[in-house]
């Protein structure tokens, strides 16, 4: 496949380049993604989990495993449902419940819980079922969907997403601020009350950067993000919630 390039604002180009290999895969298929090589697009993994969650601090163990694959990005969101029951989580922030109950919506699950794993958006585990876990994103790095290309502007300041096919009712695209690595809280109530409880990638924003219709665009990254964290774009269904994909600035 012959390099593409386009134009983005006029003064931002984006290469979008394929390779054609000796075999020839049909069309839509997604090639088998050997584990000691990322995909081209990685797995997002989400972990919505709270302190005081008797059966959260497995989860953690499972999505801070996961985070080690390069094929993977774990993301841990910590939600605020179960303050009031004298469980207050420190890194808990209502847009990050807001964000659960808007895959509980479009996955159109009875109710939200804790802890839930989503994967690339398009389906759900619970974080007590270690081995469906680990198969689930096994086939969502198996499947390839041909999504636009993400590109970040010299200097970081702003994200481009290149063309492709878009989703039904659009796509947003999404700005995660995370602490990379590990962080250990000793838990001050609810069921892990006193006991010390690791954390993975603890999110610490949600920027909604703008929409995608399938048509190049250029879009301001966060410019007040904290030199010690990470930001990951996400280009995302807006009805479906389904992530197409996802690039780590």
């Amino acid at each position: 496949m012959d390099s593409r390039g386009f134009i983005i604002a006029g003064v931002v180009a984006l290469g979008l380049v394929g390779a054609v290999g000796s075999t020839a895969q049909p069309a839509g298929a997604r090639p088998v993604v050997h584990r000691d090589a990322p995909p081209p697009e990685p797995v997002v993994v989400e972990l919505f989990t709270a302190q005081g969650c008797a059966g959260c601090p497995a989860a953690n163990q499972v999505v801070e495993a996961l985070s080690e694959d390069p094929g993977v990005i774990a993301l841990t969101y910590a939600v605020d449902y179960w303050d009031y029951l004298g469980w207050p989580d420190t890194f808990a922030r209502p847009e990050f419940a807001r964000r659960q109950r808007d895959y509980q919506a479009a996955m159109r699950l009875r109710s939200v819980y804790t802890p839930q794993i989503v994967i690339d958006g398009r389906r759900q585990v619970s974080g007590a079922e270690g081995e469906a876990i680990q198969t689930a994103v096994e086939e969502e790095a198996a499947r390839r969907v041909f999504p636009p290309q993400i590109q970040f502007r010299d200097g970081d300041d702003a994200v481009g997403i290149g063309s492709g096919r878009a989703p039904a009712g659009g796509a947003e695209v999404w700005a995660v601020t995370y602490r990379p690595g590990l962080q250990t809280v000793t838990v001050a109530g609810g069921d892990n009350r006193g006991r010390s409880v690791r954390h993975v990638n603890v999110v610490e924003g949600l920027t909604r950067l703008g929409d995608w219709t399938g048509r190049p665009i250029l879009l301001a990254l966060p410019g007040d993000v904290d030199p010690e964290t990470q930001v990951v774009v996400l280009v995302q269904g807006r009805d479906d919630r389904r992530i197409l994909t996802a690039a780590l600035r």
